[in-house]
């Protein structure tokens, strides 16, 4: 598989692209830093690392591509209408080169509470949503435009992220939310997206996912 990764220094976007390495697909990294790339990833396995803010070199990384996978996001509290913002200057460049096929990462806050949720996750969604409610509300946004838009498109939302190892075992919910979400690590994040890649069920479609 022919792929580029947007954020390719985040978290997520680290292990996008080690992951889609490992399997085998052609990988372009774009990133903000190129000098923020990890140490351990061999470059040299890299079909190219463009910078962001380089239009001409992004519309060309997305050329061809068969999937486009974004990790891009606000790095704080404040948003600044970040996701939306650079999510749309992808598809602009997907747009121009006829590339359909966009993951994007979002957040459990952004999609649907479920019917049976414990009081206590609700609760505790609630909380994290008015601390973070700037975070989400550009990702909402994000997913707005892309609802609104010709890619076919996937928002992935996962929970709190964490350090831990790729397990492969978790829960994923199309269009909605799995009971008591609470964590999923960065590993399996990454795992679950690439997975959804070529699942037809999943496009234009919000996806939860978690432990």
């Amino acid at each position: 598989m022919r792929i580029t990764v947007f954020g390719a220094t985040g978290g997520i976007g680290r292990q996008l692209v080690g992951q889609a390495l490992a399997a085998g697909s052609e990988v372009t990294a774009v990133v903000r830093d190129p000098d923020r790339l990890p140490q351990e990833l061999d470059r040299g396995a890299l079909h190219g690392v463009v910078r962001l803010d380089d239009t001409a070199a992004v519309r060309a990384a997305v050329a061809g591509r068969d999937a486009v996978f974004s990790g891009l996001g606000a790095r704080g509290r404040k948003a600044d209408g970040v996701a939306e913002r650079l999510t749309g200057r992808i598809v602009s460049a997907m747009e121009a080169e006829g590339v359909r096929r966009l993951l994007v990462v979002s957040a459990v806050p952004v999609g649907p509470e479920p019917a049976d949720d414990p009081l206590i996750d609700r609760w505790a969604r609630r909380a994290i949503g008015a601390v973070l409610a700037d975070l989400y509300a550009d990702l909402a946004r994000m997913e707005a435009m892309l609802a609104a838009g010709a890619t076919d498109w996937t928002a992935v939302r996962p929970p709190k992220l964490t350090d831990g190892p790729r397990t492969g075992v978790y829960r994923r919910v199309v269009g909605g939310t799995p009971r008591s979400s609470r964590s999923i690590s960065r590993a399996d994040a990454a795992h679950a997206i690439l997975a959804m890649a070529d699942d037809p069920a999943t496009v234009g479609q919000g996806v939860g996912i978690a432990y």
